[in-house]
């Protein structure tokens, strides 16, 4: 659709919310444009997708006429968006939020609740819906029923499996030539007034007044297309259901005082990504933002990478949360289960392991970067840093006092089994490249961590297991990366046992515990990525496109978790301060909501790629926590030298 229409310059990502009800995320931009929505699961085929083309790739906008955005904010400790209209005549408050789903894998049906309260004066609400399933290739047949025992007139629209329900004033009583019909169509087409079957094409515009206290409510609902019509929602109980339910998670998660707020909405957004029924963690919720605008490094990121959701693990069990750090193990421990040699890097969020990647052609594809991709070939690769990922946060859990059983031990002892018999094998590395395979000493230094995550457990908990052969091979793993992946004229570690470029993954080896922060080999691996990925600005690259390694066009913009990581390496290794400067850089990055892309590209002061990522939230949470660790240290040493 979008490829032949006239194109508009895209909305920039810092103006999008995220909403959630913990099966999907729908972006909202600033103007109220729902540009973005997959239902009923954060993988499922969009039933909004402007968000990738044009407005006639579906979209649904709720804004007042001739008014603007005075503000917008999310409820305190909560997903529900409040955003402020102000028009000549009054103002305007809209309210959009997802009451959280019930924890089930496959809900009956799913609610989008758009509420409009008029404040002050009178304002005329302008509703804009354009429905287009299956990523905008499918157009459905709608028409007008009958739902609740009130009789409550609604449209319900439907394509294939799927439908959508709306409920709510679907048009302005009186004529206005603001008012758009449900379709324009001639006499005897689907869709015209005069049609016995009343059929449209899930478009609904229409020009509502409201004056002071009065107010309007619309609720989407998806349902399964075969199912009875579901009952609407309340959308005032459903209100304060999804306040109560983000409130109370809040209350059971630990914050530093040192950027509080911003700490609190970056652990809400990774518990907003994950999904509630099966545990399994979102990448992000969108695909193929673009890396550089108008290239070709567009992803599709719905899905859960091991290594992504073991991070989080990691900081959700270091701010207390570890009923979700035990939700995700269990969605491990059916993922992976079987022969340990079948184990992924990635999976579906139930667990599915066929995640082909396609381009669709139809799509514009955002800031017109192409192609737009789903599903992701990335889940073929071999990589090999991803086990001992998953051993670190498996073994941060552990430490925290949540006891192991039988199963997710043995689970540990297949991890590390494989681990063994794809000892010598190269990989793509953690940035996927899809360039030659090699060793990349980021991911030697994880297998290592595995295996000493392992000795770990034997040595420090009592488990049983081969712990003299883990030993060995952690030891020759040590021999191995020192004497291939350190360059002692350079002093410092490289990207590959076969090349002397630097990779910002090199400041990760302190976490894994294979060097100290402060080692002279560590410290002349940070001047090199300083020197090397390090622009003016300050943002860090993953890695020099220039070289080629990555098979891929063109460049891409800095990394927000790789800068994230050049502040805890800062603050870990006694530079506070250019810890503390940088940290306060990278918080301007974020838009006004507190969220964070995967990029920034600090020449125009945009966020790129996927948004909301996950990655760059977990990293941001680590940033802090690290220099808050720092600065605590040196007031002890002050307090003692006194």
């Amino acid at each position: 659709m979008s490829a032949d229409a006239d194109r508009v310059p895209s909305t920039p990502l810092e103006d999008y919310a995220l909403l959630s009800d913990l099966h999907t995320g729908p972006l909202v931009s600033r103007d109220g444009s729902i540009d973005w929505l997959c239902f009923p699961r954060f993988d499922s085929p969009s039933v909004f997708a402007a968000l990738l083309g044009t407005p006639e790739d579906g979209r649904w906008q709720v804004s007042v006429v001739d008014g603007e955005v005075a503000s917008r904010r999310y409820l305190p400790r909560t997903f529900v968006l409040e955003t402020t209209w102000r028009s000549p005549t009054g103002t305007a408050v809209v309210t959009d939020f997802l009451p959280p789903g019930e924890a089930d894998d496959h809900p009956d049906h799913a609610d989008l609740v758009r509420r409009v309260e008029c404040i002050s004066g009178s304002v005329e609400v302008e509703h804009d819906l354009r429905i287009r399933f299956d990523y905008a290739r499918a157009l459905p047949w709608s028409r007008r029923v009958e739902v609740g025992d009130d009789g409550e007139e609604a449209l319900l629209s439907i394509a294939g499996p799927d439908a959508l329900l709306l409920t709510g004033p679907l048009l302005h009583p009186r004529e206005s030539p603001q008012v758009d019909p449900l379709k324009e169509a001639a006499p005897g087409e689907p869709g015209h007034p005069d049609d016995d079957e009343g059929a449209v094409s899930g478009r609904l515009g229409g020009c509502f007044p409201l004056s002071a206290g009065e107010s309007h409510d619309w609720v989407l609902t998806w349902h399964e297309s075969h199912h009875p019509l579901p009952v609407p929602v309340d959308p005032g109980r459903a209100l304060d259901r999804s306040v109560s339910f983000w409130t109370d998670w809040c209350s059971h998660v630990g914050t530093h005082k040192r950027h509080e707020q911003a700490v609190l909405r970056s652990l809400l957004v990774l518990r907003a990504l994950t999904h509630r029924g099966t545990g399994g963690l979102v990448a992000a919720p969108t695909t193929s933002l673009p890396e550089e605008f108008g290239g070709e490094r567009n992803w599709d990121y719905r899905y859960t990478w091991l290594r992504d959701a073991a991070l989080t693990i990691e900081v959700m069990v270091a701010h207390n949360f570890t009923e979700g750090a035990l939700h995700w193990r269990n969605w491990l421990l059916r993922a992976v289960a079987g022969d340990p040699d079948q184990i992924q890097i990635m999976y579906g969020l139930a667990g599915e392991r066929q995640l082909p990647e396609m381009q669709l052609d139809h799509l514009a594809g955002y800031e017109d970067s192409t192609p737009v991709r789903i599903g992701n070939g990335a889940v073929g690769q071999y990589q090999a840093d991803v086990v001992g990922e998953v051993m670190l946060a498996l073994a941060a859990l552990r430490d925290a006092g949540v006891p192991e059983d039988e199963y997710s031990w043995g689970l540990q002892k297949n991890l590390l089994r494989f681990c063994e018999r794809n000892y010598g094998r190269a990989g793509h590395g953690i940035w996927e490249m899809r360039g030659a395979s090699t060793c990349f000493v980021h991911g030697r230094a994880m297998m290592w961590a595995a295996f000493d995550q392992g000795v770990r457990a034997v040595e420090e908990h009592g488990f049983s297991g081969p712990v003299e052969r883990w030993r060995d091979l952690r030891g020759r793993l040590r021999t191995e990366i020192l004497e291939h992946g350190f360059d002692a004229e350079l002093n410092s570690f490289t990207q590959t046992y076969e090349n002397s470029e630097v990779d910002a993954s090199l400041l990760q080896l302190p976490h894994t515990g294979f060097v100290a922060y402060d080692d002279p080999r560590m410290l002349g691996t940070v001047a090199r990525i300083e020197a090397d990925l390090r622009g003016p600005h300050g943002f860090v690259h993953r890695y020099r496109t220039a070289s080629g390694m990555d098979g891929l066009a063109g460049g891409e913009y800095p990394f927000l978790i790789c800068t994230f990581w050049l502040v805890e390496q800062y603050a870990r290794s006694g530079r506070v301060d250019d810890a503390g400067e940088l940290l306060e850089r990278l918080v301007d990055c974020a838009n006004d909501l507190g969220l964070y892309a995967e990029e920034y590209d600090p020449v125009s002061g945009r966020l790129a790629g996927n948004f909301p990522q996950a990655f760059s939230h977990l990293g941001f949470i680590r940033a802090v926590d690290a220099v808050v660790r720092a600065r605590a240290g040196e007031q002890v040493e002050a307090r003692t030298g006194r």
